[in-house]
């Protein structure tokens, strides 16, 4: 994977944040500021994997308007790749590049399944893919093109409405997905500073004082201990939680990175400070 100028920016702010954090060793801001030097370096990689998603989103929809376009220009009884050169000054937003590029090499004489192959692997989406690769093999085999490419059209489009109804109907569930792991972390903090504290005295649990957990057989978890517990709980539990809401919402298991991306980071923000105040 090609790292980018704000990925590379990232990195050195975190290089900076955990070298400055390696000063605050033995404070209670040590793992506060390391922690948040290490969220600054993945967010650009959080983000460049959102503006993926939204592009792949953006590619689809313009390929359906290219769709469209075409199968009028066919009906009309242009060859299909006559009907390509006619519409490529059109905007396509995110694809006009590719556009342009396909219509340019058919103007050069290269057979349009080969240019069809290449448009496909340099918009790098798999619906575009198998579209074009349908359209590829029924202009190679004879067939009626301007069917086939209504056909294309009208899958491509349902597939678009199919996802957009989806994620209207796993709104609410994506919503109750965040209330869950809040209640969650609610539920763990107040575990931590409330509930194990009021059971020090009970005699097989062991004794909780200021100091740290101690059980009866003489070992001991000391508070800091405990507390990192949880955290990593928090942080677990709201990587997996993203990833779910992302499959639910999105269908796609990469479009949760970005809400285990808020979930854990408003786990740490939260736990953290909880820490620091209570702990």
């Amino acid at each position: 994977m090609e790292i980018n100028k704000l990925q590379w920016v990232g990195i050195g702010l975190a290089l900076i944040a955990i070298i400055f954090s390696l000063f605050l060793i033995g404070t209670e801001f040590f793992f506060f500021a390391i922690g948040i030097g290490i969220l600054v370096g993945i967010f650009p990689f959080v983000l460049s994997a959102i503006q993926k998603t939204q592009r792949d989103n953006e590619k689809e929809i313009m390929f359906l308007e290219f769709a469209r376009n075409l199968v009028e220009s066919v009906k009309t009884g242009t060859p299909i790749s006559k009907s390509i050169i006619n519409i490529k000054e059109k905007s396509y937003g995110v694809l006009s590049e590719n556009i342009q590029k396909l219509a340019n090499q058919i103007s050069l004489g290269i057979p349009l399944n080969q240019a069809l192959q290449t448009f496909a692997k340099d918009v790098e989406n798999k619906t575009i893919s198998r579209a074009l690769t349908l359209i590829g093999q029924a202009e190679k085999e004879g067939g009626n093109i301007g069917e086939i490419l209504e056909s294309v059209a009208g899958a491509v489009n349902m597939a678009d409405k199919l996802k957009k109804e989806r994620k209207a109907a796993i709104s609410a569930l994506t919503a109750q997905g965040y209330i869950i792991f809040f209640v969650f972390m609610v539920i763990i903090l107040v575990l931590q500073f409330r509930i194990l504290p009021m059971i020090s005295g009970i005699a097989d649990v062991g004794t909780i004082s200021e100091m740290g957990l101690t059980s009866s057989g003489g070992g001991g978890i000391d508070q800091e201990t405990l507390s990192f517990s949880f955290l990593y709980l928090l942080l677990i539990q709201g990587f997996f939680s993203g990833l779910i809401v992302g499959k639910l919402s999105e269908g796609n298991v990469k479009a949760g990175i970005k809400h285990s991306f808020i979930l854990m980071f408003s786990a740490f923000l939260i736990a953290t400070v909880a820490n620091l105040f209570f702990g």
